[in-house]
């Protein structure tokens, strides 16, 4: 489980951003923290969220990106699988 800091949402946006999706802060009237735009490859960020409804937000999307065919490097792999793996619990 990753931790609730700056550096693990920086983790996170650098491996939406490998995989060519662009991630913007906005402000909205979001019900989660993030909304994820399929064709336009573009996540949508709450700026007034607090951090730990942002992580949790980019590790849900990114447990439902396709990665066919994306390279990446062993590093972001390991990352990636070790998140689809995860699942949150309440």
């Amino acid at each position: 489980m990753l931790s609730n800091t700056q550096h693990s949402l920086d983790k996170l946006e650098t491996l939406l951003k490998s995989l060519g999706y662009k991630v913007r802060y906005e402000k909205g009237n979001f019900k989660t923290a993030a909304c994820l735009l399929e064709h336009s490859k573009i996540v949508v960020i709450n700026r007034f969220s607090n951090i730990e409804t942002k992580i949790g937000s980019l590790m849900g999307i990114l447990r439902d990106v396709p990665t066919a065919g994306v390279e990446l490097d062993e590093k972001q792999r390991q990352f990636l699988r070790s998140i689809k793996q995860t699942r949150l619990t309440i």
